[in-house]
């Protein structure tokens, strides 16, 4: 593997690091979804999505597909889906000392 800049890596992680975002991935975890059906589904408002799902695409983690007058949303690859279901794993793990951690700045 290739020698990684930690900017870089720092932005790309950076794209995880939203309530909404996480909210968006898991909602097109499994199947791609249109805007409208995200923000149904996650109960959120167009603009922010919109404003969410431009952030995952600029950061490389989703990507769109253009279908008539729709734009169908998903995960770029299997690696992304698979980090998702990593975190949760992890999570299982830290659950409770992330629980009480006063460190985290929202």
């Amino acid at each position: 593997m290739k020698n990684i800049n930690i900017d870089m890596k720092v932005k790309l992680i950076h794209g995880f690091s939203n309530k909404t975002r996480i909210q968006i991935l898991e909602c097109i975890k499994n199947q791609e979804k249109t805007v409208s059906q995200i923000v149904e589904e996650i109960k959120g408002n167009q603009s922010n999505i919109s404003q969410h799902l431009a952030c995952l695409k600029g950061c490389g983690i989703i990507v769109g597909r253009n279908e008539g007058k729709y734009c169908y949303y998903g995960l770029r690859n299997q690696e992304i889906r698979e980090l998702l279901t990593m975190f949760d794993v992890v999570l299982e793990d830290v659950q409770s000392d992330v629980a009480c951690c006063k460190h985290h700045i929202y």
